[in-house]
């Protein structure tokens, strides 16, 4: 059966939504960052991570995503048919595994990012990672422009978007009402009830 290696609150959402939305049998499996255990089937010691029945292990967010889309076209998750398509997949892929997803590591990880541990230098680098956020987020906002999902259809893409809106909503002192689009799409994937199952998986203790 196939394995999603998960932690809570992470992109790993994304294909934890992804793999309920297909409907074939699969296990989630919660770990610890950093863990041993993690660490066996990721050397980074990352999540997410999806380990098929052969003990072939795939790592990267957008990696798995494109995977399980292409490997159950049943479910119609790729986000259209066609070179071009594909192309869009794999850009709004590259956007959120490159732009979006890094524009919080200051915010979550400050001390990562700046020599001046201070108080001072730390939130001055957090409000750096604030606006490479809001910077991404309008870019993602004017795509969604008279869109409902962010490809052609449902898709695996909008999983993806999902755990980083969500952390937009919790680490923005404003909020996200300068992004009306980006909270449309939010809130038609809150209100899918695939996605609900898995966060009060996720939410679990």
């Amino acid at each position: 059966m196939t394995t999603l290696f998960y932690a809570p609150g992470a992109c790993s959402l994304a294909p934890h939504i992804a793999l309920e939305w297909i409907g074939a049998p699969y296990e989630a499996h919660r770990v610890t960052y950093g863990s041993p255990e993690l660490v066996a089937v990721n050397p980074s010691g990352a999540v997410p991570a999806l380990k098929e029945e052969d003990g072939w292990i795939l790592t990267q967010a957008g990696a798995i995503l494109e995977y399980l889309a292409a490997r159950h076209p049943e479910a119609k998750l790729a986000g259209g048919e066609g070179l071009r398509a594909a192309a869009e997949a794999h850009r709004w892929s590259s956007f959120f595994t490159g732009d979006l997803h890094p524009s919080f590591y200051p915010v979550f990880m400050p001390d990562r990012y700046t020599t001046d541990r201070s108080e001072a230098g730390l939130a001055a680098t957090r409000a750096a990672g604030l606006d490479l956020v809001r910077k991404r987020f309008k870019i993602l906002d004017a795509h969604l422009q008279g869109r409902e999902w962010i490809l052609e259809g449902r898709s695996v893409m909008d999983a993806y978007a999902f755990p980083m809106i969500r952390w937009g909503r919790a680490k923005l002192p404003e909020g996200m009402g300068a992004y009306p689009n980006v909270m449309a799409l939010h809130d038609r994937l809150a209100a899918d009830e695939k996605v609900k199952t898995v966060l009060a998986r996720e939410a679990a203790k």
